[in-house]
């Protein structure tokens, strides 16, 4: 399981993205009982000391490149502008990452950051992506790199790339759910105030958004039904709750939620079947009736429709070590 995370830094590094592997791996949620672990975070740089962020202000890095040799993922924070980035990381950051990947270990370039990833050679005849601003430019530097720019983040093997700015929060949840699963994954996002998944083009991986409202009107009414997935829900029913008439309510839902009723509770029943296939051994019948779709038919075609994979291929991807494997690779 994931437990050590390093994340290495230089001298004009993008302080968002920084930001967001440490608010993912770097904060202890370990005594709240969301089955979030208390990850050894550690800021590592070539010379410790103070590095220059790329906006103007400073931080001070106390430790040196020896705190990402034994790490179980390593992080490539972006470095200055992509076009000199593969320059602005010295032959020992090369050295370090091109280790943790023979060892095993994840590695995960945010950004611009694949650029350092693919001068240390961890990207030749892998598919990555970037920066959409700056795909184009990796692709025809590194030739032997399948570049795509239509997703988010892409898993090839152990390495991990994501594309621009916000997108490093996609493929950090992306991670935290292969090794320490949904419902961790989703109390981190939850912390973020960020959705667990967002659409992309990997849609196994990139699941669709489920829009949380916090509202006084329709909040209480979700929270309700997703307490009971399980039963039948009508939009009367509903609106009943909501102390509203059918027609308001189901104008006030599109406009808050960005979907319909139906298709909202589909997209839960859907990743209450995640968490389910992830983190037990019930029987699809099972997780179909739990998740509220009732026959094992129907799971199949909505999680099939909306993940990409049947429950059984879904599962076997995302339990235990199985996640190691290149199944998020762009095709």
């Amino acid at each position: 399981m994931l437990k050590s995370v390093s994340l290495i830094v230089l001298d004009g590094v993008a302080p968002f993205e920084l930001s967001v592997i440490a608010e993912v791996f770097g904060i202890d949620r370990s005594e709240r009982g969301t089955g979030v672990p208390a990850f050894d975070f550690r800021i590592c740089t070539v010379t410790p000391g103070v590095v220059e962020a790329k906006t103007g202000f400073s931080i001070n890095v106390p430790a040196g490149l020896e705190a990402a040799a034994d790490a179980d993922l390593v992080v490539m924070a972006p470095v200055g502008d992509a076009g000199s980035a593969q320059m602005a990381a010295p032959p020992e950051v090369h050295q370090v990452l091109r280790e943790a990947r023979d060892r095993g270990a994840w590695v995960m370039s945010i950004c611009s950051g694949a650029f350092v990833l693919a001068e240390a050679g961890l990207l030749d005849g892998r598919c990555a992506t970037t920066h959409w601003m700056y795909s184009a430019d990796l692709a025809a530097r590194y030739p032997a790199i399948c570049v795509n720019e239509d997703v988010l983040y892409v898993q090839d093997g152990n390495i991990i790339t994501s594309a621009g700015t916000a997108a490093g929060i996609d493929a950090a949840l992306h991670l935290v759910r292969l090794e320490v699963g949904a419902k961790a994954a989703a109390a981190i996002a939850r912390d973020m105030v960020v959705p667990p998944h967002r659409e992309g083009g990997q849609a196994q991986y990139i699941d669709r958004a489920v829009p949380e409202v916090d509202c006084e009107t329709l909040g209480p009414v979700l929270e309700w039904v997703g307490e009971h997935l399980a039963d039948e829900h009508t939009v009367k029913e509903l609106a009943s709750r909501a102390a509203m008439s059918p027609r308001t309510f189901a104008r006030r839902f599109r406009a808050q939620t960005g979907t319909t009723p139906a298709a909202w509770i589909n997209a839960q029943r859907v990743l209450r079947a995640q968490e389910l296939l992830e983190d037990t051994d019930l029987s699809v019948e099972d997780v179909a009736r739990i998740s509220g779709f009732g026959q094992p038919e129907l799971l199949r075609h909505h999680f099939h429709r909306d993940v990409g994979a049947s429950p059984a291929a879904y599962r076997r991807t995302f339990r235990g070590g199985a996640g190691r494997r290149a199944a998020g690779a762009a095709p």
